[in-house]
């Protein structure tokens, strides 16, 4: 059985949780619309410089940073410390949302601005909710976490459609090929669904969508 002074503890507990839960949308909501237009960038922590999605990654940023596009990321190493460099190379607004994990999630040092935060769904909220646009390069379980988030927001009308790109068809195209025959096929999704997200391997023709949809829908996309 529980005891009383345990139940008190655990109350406590929950207090200083919520104070903390509190802090990390303060600090998103006071510093990230600094920083828009903007463009969220996923991808795995694994990979490492010379690596030709971290190169990719890095030459994406630095074109989207040239073209006045603050460059988002989680802030830690490998597709996110690719993102953060070419923003930085670049002369541009460099962010990373880091969090603290015990493995990989150490801060890139390009990212100019730095958030810390204790709660994923906290720090998910910051990186959609001032995205122009979210590029997703190939990632493990973190960045299809972030992918099927974001449509599911965008799904169910929480969030205004913005571009949701998937850089490498070679890496994609397995994924998106079982929606296609399987989820689509079983109609767990509607033929608009699949439509939420694009493949793309060409990063000139992702930079210019990027631009014609913030062009065409700067008053109306920073909501949730």
């Amino acid at each position: 059985m529980i005891e009383k002074y345990q139940i008190n503890e655990l109350k406590k507990e929950e207090a200083w949780r919520l104070f903390r839960i509190i802090g990390d949308f303060v600090d998103g909501f006071d510093i990230m619309p600094k920083y828009i237009p903007a463009v969220t960038i996923f991808g795995s922590a694994r990979v490492k410089e010379g690596d030709k999605y971290y190169e990719a990654a890095r030459q994406l940023a630095y074109k989207l940073a040239k073209e006045g596009f603050s460059i988002v990321t989680g802030g830690g190493p490998g597709i996110m410390e690719a993102g953060n460099r070419g923003a930085y190379e670049a002369g541009g607004n460099s962010i990373g949302l880091n969090i603290a994990l015990p493995l990989e999630q150490v801060p890139n040092k390009y990212a100019k601005v730095q958030l810390n935060f204790h709660y994923f769904f906290a720090r998910k909220v910051m990186l959609v909710k001032y995205a122009t646009a979210y590029i997703l390069f190939p990632g493990g379980y973190g960045t299809l976490d972030e992918l099927t988030e974001v449509l599911v927001l965008i799904q169910t009308k929480k969030l205004k459609r913005f571009p949701v790109f998937l850089y490498g068809s070679e890496y994609w195209n397995g994924l998106v090929e079982w929606i296609r025959n399987s989820v689509l096929e079983n109609h767990y999704i509607s033929p608009e669904d699949f439509e939420l997200f694009k493949v793309m391997d060409d990063l000139d023709e992702i930079v210019n969508e990027v631009k014609s949809f913030y062009v065409q829908h700067a008053e109306d996309i920073y909501e949730i």
